[in-house]
């Protein structure tokens, strides 16, 4: 079977994205891992459903895959690129989308400008059932044992679960021998991506991500909204946050607790392909 596909990226965060709609096709994780694979197949962090509404009040549903197979609740980036896809490949003229997740999240997306696309995300959450985590009450930081150390964390969901380490130079951050311990952590049982976040000044901060499933990636866009989440619920942050990852910039505006975040940034279309399953 010949599999038909879109390479795209969002700050170099890269996907692989599929038309469910016209050409549903099933994927055994094996064959995800195996498309993943950046020698052998063509390689990404997520992979990217794009599917039929399940609900009237929707214009399509969203799934996203890691690379190691295992299906995850939303990716940020991979929901700029989803919009640039359906409307890349005119499956539909909207320019404002309304978009379900498998976590339940319903996601409103538009048109920018040139290249940019936004995404209204839900209300961040802090209460603890929905990050999950094996801890009981909600506070503003935690004291997570790692190692010989402990470490001051936020824990935020934006339909996924993440782990925000405050550190004072992002770009020395231990990315590599902390975040895989932190992800596969005892307190958080479906594991958590995690970020090393640099505040710049109330309106600028520097971020790096290591995702589960994946490592660290040059972006993560719901990594740079539970970013924003915690560092705003402590007083630290403005309600408009410009974000440096090492792919790029994203922009991010949030009012507060009621409301929702919203993200901007680039969706790129590299090329289509087919690949041999």
């Amino acid at each position: 079977m010949r599999l038909p596909f879109t390479k795209m990226h969002g700050l170099g965060n890269d996907f692989v994205v599929l038309d469910q709609v016209t050409r549903p096709t099933f994927l055994s994780g094996k064959q995800i891992r195996a498309l993943a694979d950046r020698h052998r197949g063509i390689g990404f962090d997520q992979l990217i459903y794009v599917e039929a509404p399940k609900r009237p009040d929707a214009d399509f549903h969203y799934r996203v895959f890691n690379a190691d197979g295992r299906e995850i609740e939303h990716c940020g980036n991979g929901a700029r690129c989803f919009y640039r896809f359906v409307r890349d490949k005119q499956l539909t003229w909207k320019r404002r989308l309304v978009v379900t997740t498998e976590s339940g999240q319903l996601l409103q997306m538009f048109h920018v400008g040139p290249g940019l696309v936004g995404v209204e995300m839900e209300e961040p959450a802090f209460a603890t059932s929905l990050i999950p985590r094996t801890l009981e009450r909600t506070q503003p930081l935690y004291p997570l044992p790692v190692l010989d150390d402990v470490l001051e964390v936020g824990l935020v969901s934006v339909g996924n679960p993440h782990c925000v380490v405050m550190v004072p130079d992002a770009g020395n951050a231990p990315v590599a021998d902390l975040g895989p311990v932190i992800c596969s952590h005892s307190w958080f049982p479906k594991q958590a991506n995690v970020s090393f976040m640099e505040i710049q000044s109330s309106n600028r901060i520097r971020l790096r991500v290591f995702e589960r499933g994946v490592g660290e990636t040059e972006a993560c866009g719901t990594a740079a909204c539970a970013a924003m989440a915690v560092g705003r619920s402590l007083g630290w942050l403005d309600e408009k946050v410009r974000v440096w990852q090492p792919g790029g910039f994203l922009q991010l505006s949030w009012s507060g607790p009621g409301q929702r975040m919203t993200m901007i940034g680039p969706a790129v279309s590299v090329f289509d392909g087919e690949i041999e399953l």
